[in-house]
């Protein structure tokens, strides 16, 4: 899930970024608004578009670390990563909801503010919307068919105001704005959803001037808003006439002379783009259902898939590391596979099909049973914790294979190798019907009296 967030944030990046630099200047307002409105939507679906071709131009194989295993010489073992990690999602999950529920309280007090407005003042039916006239104030704002007005509007400018937020009201600009109200409700720690509605929200201003200026000189109109100064309402999903912090881009873009209709082929850098983040996704894995989470920068990963297990790494005891490492192709020489692009995962004896948690915890139990865990004392090391890391492959027909390790004695890196080849047979491992072959890496902390 943290994966496929982090894509979802990354795109949307890349969206904002060809729309500030390539869009926002332009006066294709109707066009910049459904970009505005889609990319986002897009963001949140691209994660889960596979393209086979892509996935075989570059292709990955993964060496998965399994949660960390620690030996006592009394064979106690202190919690795993694996369990710990449980309690993590927990502790995630409960600020995620505490933050979705602060919003939709923030939300439905705001909303309340706006349904009190109409209750409590006078309210004039037009034809096509709904006057509120506001006493003593000189706010001037939207909501759907709603235009808020104050009374204390010079009403020589009521006129000009009122086909402002007219436009508001007819295209329908409140829907973006709850639109986005409600991706922050959902996503409140993303900011590019904010970044998206305060483009979104100019970009409406953008639109409403452009048909209301039509009424009056640009000259005039704009004379106006310098000349006043309103009362703005705290609500980021109502168009507001006057806010002074988009007031000088407004004036800008009234100023701008029209687009010249060759600039539109600047839409087709989304091509390339759209490109490269379905290349990304199509060799990217986002298995939800695997318990392990990529928590290394794609730098890092790079080197250590080349180091492999001759590298010693830095695990901590009650933290899973899991580290995805990119090679050459989803099938390596030997016919092996990457355990997070492969549909069906090896099975431990006992577990459900596939079932990666299963059988990450079996090894665990596994190890812990057979292992001498004595023999570090009795051969003199130091006290203080030991590292050992262990590599080995269930092959086609669910045998352990090629088992290797890393240790600080050869004896006990023989004792890792003969616990290790005492594994059951496994259900084997199957990629589009095919079995293959499929790499694992444990790492084992010693703790030496």
């Amino acid at each position: 899930m943290i994966n496929y967030i982090l894509q979802v944030i990354l795109f949307q990046v890349l969206f904002l970024t060809v729309y500030d630099f390539f869009l926002s200047k332009e006066t294709f307002f109707t066009k910049n608004r459904w970009y505005l409105i889609s990319t986002p939507m897009l963001s949140f679906i691209l994660p889960f578009i596979k393209i086979p071709t892509f996935q075989k131009a570059v292709s990955q194989e993964f060496i998965i670390y399994l949660p960390e295993i620690v030996l006592s010489p009394e064979k106690v073992i202190e919690k795993t990563a694996m369990y710990q990690s449980i309690n993590e999602v927990n502790y995630v999950n409960l600020i995620f909801w505490t933050g979705v529920g602060l919003f939709s309280i923030l939300f439905c007090l705001k909303l309340f503010k706006i349904i009190n407005l109409i209750r409590t003042y006078e309210v004039v039916k037009k034809e096509f919307y709904t006057l509120v006239l506001l006493p003593k104030q000189t706010k001037a704002f939207s909501f759907f068919n709603f235009i808020f007005l104050g009374k204390e509007i010079p009403v020589s400018q009521q006129k000009q105001i009122i086909a402002h937020e007219f436009v508001h009201s007819k295209q329908k600009h409140s829907l973006d704005l709850l639109f986005f109200e409600f991706l922050k409700i959902v996503m409140w720690f993303n900011p590019m959803i904010y970044f998206y509605q305060k483009r979104i929200t100019l970009l409406h201003e953008y639109i409403s001037d452009e048909v209301a200026a039509k009424s009056a000189s640009k000259e005039m109109y704009i004379n106006n808003l310098l000349s006043n100064f309103f009362q703005v309402e705290n609500i980021a999903f109502v168009n507001q006439f006057y806010k002074k912090t988009l007031l000088k881009k407004r004036i800008i873009m009234m100023k701008k002379t029209q687009s010249k209709k060759m600039n539109q082929l600047k839409y087709l850098v989304l091509i390339p783009v759209l490109a490269s983040m379905l290349f990304y996704t199509s060799c990217t894995s986002t298995d939800k259902k695997s318990e392990i989470a990529l928590l290394k920068n794609e730098n890092e990963a790079l080197k250590d898939s080349l180091n492999a297990i001759k590298r010693e790494l830095k695990i901590t005891s009650g933290l899973t590391k899991y580290l995805s490492k990119k090679i050459s192709s989803p099938k390596s020489s030997d016919g092996s596979i990457s355990f997070m692009e492969i549909d069906k995962a090896p099975t431990f004896l006992g577990c459900e099909s596939g079932d990666k948690a299963c059988f990450s915890k079996e090894v665990q139990k596994h190890f812990t049973r057979n292992f001498k865990s004595d023999l570090p004392n009795q051969l003199g090391l130091e006290a203080g914790k030991k590292r050992v890391f262990i590599g080995f492959k269930i092959d086609k027909e669910g045998n352990i294979v090629d088992v290797t390790a890393r240790a600080p004695h050869p004896d006990i890196k023989e004792e890792v190798i003969r616990v290790m080849n005492t594994l059951p047979k496994m259900g084997p491992g199957e990629h589009h019907g095919e079995k293959l072959i499929v790499k694992y890496s444990l790492p084992v902390t010693l703790l030496v009296e």
